[in-house]
């Protein structure tokens, strides 16, 4: 059995060094020949009206990037990836990840998907405002839907603020949900593999509404009780992940499905729990392909 490991070409940093390096090392130890490699090689190349096989001769790939067209075009080749193409559309993509979810039974913060603009120059109506205010209260969130690491997440206060924010927002994905008090500082951050939860984490922040690590929170053991396990595993089920990071928030009335992250970092999450999460992904990977 041989894989490859994609990282992304551009972003290296010690944590995606920490994850590819982990997983490679669990899956040499179950005898699976690994390669780690940079997405620069343009696996998407079209060569007489079709695909080329950037990555022949592997049997799997762990895909570690957030590109689209490269998965779909390996994808395409008929290279077997974890997690698949679909799977890490909908979870890159913070507005399509609740538009999937919807009407599946997970509680999820009330959403507005952001009205797109095509024109800087074009005014924003101020019943668009009036209408985000009265339907989610202030504060509120607005959030790019391309982002990780807790980037491009806002907090707005009042009018004022959503305007400024809206005009810097207008030609970008994004969306507006209503601010979770109940949870602010504070969520838990949920690792499933094949379908079953193996890891929680609660992180907390004493700075930032934001609770993430990279953010200046820290990671806390948490015991996830069967509601937060159901909920993550349906959310995992419904996008087909083998392997994802679930942001849960704590509602007034219970947990609120925040995010998906299909290449959730697992260093915080394995130096907090002592759960080698690089083993389980990679015995999953190697099970999945018998």
């Amino acid at each position: 059995m041989k894989g490859i490991i994609l990282n992304n070409a551009y972003f290296d940093t010690p944590a995606t060094r920490y994850q590819s390096g982990r997983i490679k090392e669990e899956l040499e130890k179950l005898g699976a020949e690994t390669e780690i490699r940079k997405n620069d090689f343009f696996g998407a190349a079209i060569k007489g009206g079709k695909l080329a096989n950037a990555v022949a001769g592997y049997d799997f790939c762990v895909y570690f990037d957030k590109d689209k067209y490269v998965s779909y075009a390996l994808e395409k080749c008929g290279v077997r990836l974890f997690n698949n193409h679909t799977a890490i559309r909908l979870c890159d993509d913070k507005a399509e990840t609740f538009l999937a979810l919807a009407n599946s039974g997970i509680p999820m913060p009330e959403t507005l998907p952001g009205i797109l603009c095509y024109t800087p120059d074009a005014k924003i109506l101020p019943e668009t405002y009036d209408k985000i205010g009265r339907e989610l209260g202030y504060p509120l969130i607005a959030k790019q839907c391309y982002g990780s690491l807790g980037k491009f997440v806002y907090k707005i206060d009042d009018r004022k603020q959503l305007e400024e924010i809206s005009e810097k927002l207008k030609c970008t994905p994004h969306l507006f949900q209503k601010f979770v008090a109940s949870s602010e500082g504070r969520d838990v951050r949920v690792i499933v593999i094949g379908g079953k939860t193996v890891a929680a984490m609660k992180r907390v922040s004493d700075c930032d509404f934001r609770s993430n690590i990279e953010l200046g929170g820290r990671g806390e053991i948490f015991e996830a009780d069967e509601k937060l396990r159901a909920l993550c595993e349906k959310a995992a089920a419904v996008l087909k992940l083998d392997y994802c990071g679930i942001d849960v928030l704590f509602g007034e009335d219970g947990y609120l499905l925040c995010e998906v992250n299909s290449n959730a970092f697992f260093g915080g999450i394995e130096r907090v729990t002592k759960v080698n999460v690089a083993k389980l992904y990679a015995e999953h990977i190697l099970s999945s392909l018998k």
